[in-house]
């Protein structure tokens, strides 16, 4: 039944990717609030780990912490007469389901399971290979035996899947945004063309989908934040006219406020104005954020458009194999020793592998942590006396770096200072490449089993895409003219950076309207790529989003490969925010009284 247009559905987000707090389920039944739970397990990395998983026991493939997390509170979820929505079956979501409905039975509990199938592309890889795919990166043809081979669907087989009776629904892969969308398109009725609902309940999932980063989690002003042993997981107050009320359960540490909330709209995401799901186009740069209450923020204001013509779809492919090696320097020349040790060890691994008649390594990446190698020429620690070096290599044969590991106990008794913390020699592993695709949504049929039986399903064909609307003239606002003296970025900015697939995105939203202007006429895209110049290699990318003073950019190719290829300790871009709000930028001294400038850092912190 369709909600009235004054109710309320309250969704909470119980987890951001599995790994995520055990206590974050409780916390949100606890408050006895939410009308739906969600739970986001899925990240690029765990598809290759659950896929692995499969290979070695049919039975695996789920995502095993965070089912076996709701079935333990099967019991009050039944009481309480909430549902449950999760990603967590990966790649097995059936045997995800079957693994609760016993869970259920042990616990002497009823409750209807669902789950969401139709992603898994592994057994139609001939059928596609007709279709002249090509990867979105670089353009190469569609692999060969990839690891899996998973679609991201939509929001829909959710809904239905809710319409038909489920209490809890399981899928594998899907957009994340989707696991909220699901519910809201149950209770609220919303249709095929509702784009700016759609954009609304699309963001509200994007807002909870990482749990308790919308709640004070990566707050550039982490001092504000007032605790994260007991942060609140997010919760979203949703209406049927697509605003909503971002929060957290009361008694809870965290924050929610505007910073926050907007830092994590900016988060992984590309094109504001063409953000891509298979239920709509999103365009977010006109969202607007206000703080009604303490941590209670309002979000409204996102537009849509129909959704793209095909879906995404990723592949995990076996490329070799990769070792890393984390070893402690301490002493004076702590970083200068850990510096000539990466280029030691190198030199040995390379005459190694020549007399024992190996090929060279494909690959090698040294970083030395506690010097600010990660930050390049913009560095400014180089004399610590405690420093870890990290080295991490990549060849075709597992063999070849297990020869090379077993030579690095040897540089204990050369290097002064250096200890391995007592660890055992590091075990290569497979090295995962990510290979993403569009194919054709008319491609797929999503399918939909409760308690065993087929639910018919039908994915609607949905409406014609739109081009995309031009931005805004914003133009180049004059600045004061007054003595101009410089500070960091972070005096007039807060920033979050996040990754997709082998690009960063860096999200840098002004204190203060004052500041934009200033803002976008220093923040080019040529000043982002000369000061990422030695960790990106491919264009930047601009885009503004003005209903929360904001620009995204967009480095292409700045990750050494992504996060489950990539040798950098750093592989999904976590601290390029960090690194950006350490650039200087010039401003008129006048703005030193400003109310909106904090505290200025010093260089040191």
């Amino acid at each position: 039944m369709r909600r009235s247009e004054n109710s309320v559905v309250v969704l909470g987000g119980a987890a951001g990717a599995w790994g995520d707090s055990s206590f974050a389920l409780p916390q949100l039944l606890d408050s006895e609030r939410c009308d739906y739970i969600f739970l986001d397990a899925l990240a690029e990395i765990t598809m290759a780990i659950l896929a692995r998983a499969r290979q070695k026991d049919p039975a695996l493939g789920y995502a095993t912490d965070i089912i076996s997390m709701i079935g333990r509170e099967l019991p009050r979820i039944v009481q309480q007469g909430l549902r449950i929505v999760t990603n967590a079956g990966g790649v097995h979501p059936r045997a995800a389901a079957n693994v609760l409905r016993g869970m259920a039975t042990e616990a002497g509990v009823e409750i209807r399971i669902a789950c969401v199938e139709g992603d898994d592309l592994m057994d139609r890889l001939d059928e596609l290979s007709d279709l002249d795919l090509a990867e979105m990166s670089d353009g190469e043809p569609l692999v060969t035996g990839p690891l899996s081979f998973n679609a991201y669907l939509g929001a829909r087989p959710i809904a239905a899947a809710l319409g038909a009776g489920a209490d809890l629904v399981i899928t594998g892969r899907c957009v994340d945004s989707a696991l909220a969308l699901g519910p809201l398109l149950h209770e609220f009725g919303w249709g095929l063309e509702d784009f700016d609902l759609l954009s609304q309940g699309s963001l509200a999932g994007h807002l909870l989908e990482c749990g308790p980063q919308a709640t004070g989690g990566l707050l550039t002003d982490w001092r504000d934040v007032a605790s994260w042993h007991d942060i609140g997981y997010p919760i979203a107050e949703c209406r049927a006219d697509g605003s909503f009320v971002l929060t957290k359960a009361e008694g809870t540490g965290g924050l929610v406020d505007v910073r926050g909330a907007a830092e994590q709209l900016l988060y992984e995401i590309g094109d504001p104005g063409a953000y891509l799901l298979p239920d709509v186009t999103c365009d977010w740069r006109h969202v607007e954020l206000r703080q009604v209450e303490v941590d209670r923020v309002e979000v409204k204001g996102a537009i849509g458009r129909p959704p793209p013509a095909t879906l995404k779809a990723c592949a995990q492919v076996v490329d070799g194999f990769k070792v890393t090696a984390l070893l402690m320097i301490g002493g004076r020349e702590a970083a200068a020793k850990a510096a000539r040790l990466g280029s030691e060890l190198t030199t040995r691994a390379a005459r190694l592998l020549e007399r024992d008649g190996h090929p060279p390594l494909r690959n090698v990446d040294v970083e030395v942590l506690g010097a600010e190698s990660t930050y390049g020429p913009h560095a400014r620690t180089t004399h610590s006396r405690e420093v870890v070096i990290k080295i991490s290599m990549h060849h075709d044969e597992r063999r070849a770096l297990s020869a090379i590991v077993r030579e690095l106990g040897s540089f204990a008794m050369a290097v002064t200072g250096l200890s391995a913390g007592g660890r055992g020699l590091p075990k290569p592993t497979p090295l995962i490449q990510l290979r993403s695709y569009l194919i054709p949504r008319d491609r797929f049929a999503p399918t939909i089993h409760l308690d065993g039986a087929s639910i018919p399903y039908l994915e609607p064909s949905p409406a014609a895409p739109v081009a995309r609307p031009a931005d805004s003239k914003l133009g180049h606002e004059p600045i004061p003219v007054d003595e101009l003296i410089e500070v960091p970025l972070v005096a007039l900015a807060h920033a979050r950076s996040g990754d997709k697939g082998p690009d960063a995105n860096i999200g840098v939203r002004a204190r203060h309207r004052d500041f934009l202007p200033l803002l976008r006429n220093q923040l080019t895209t040529r000043v982002v790529a000369d000061w990422f110049a030695h960790r990106a290699r491919g264009r930047v990318e601009r885009y503004e989003l003005p209903g929360i003073d904001a620009l995204n950019f967009v480095l292409r190719d700045a990750l050494g490969g992504g996060g489950i290829s990539s040798l950098r300790f750093d592989a999904q871009g976590k601290a390029y925010a960090q690194q950006l709000l350490d650039m200087p930028v010039r401003i008129p001294r006048a703005w030193l009284a400003h109310a909106a400038l904090p505290a200025l850092p010093s260089r040191r912190s």
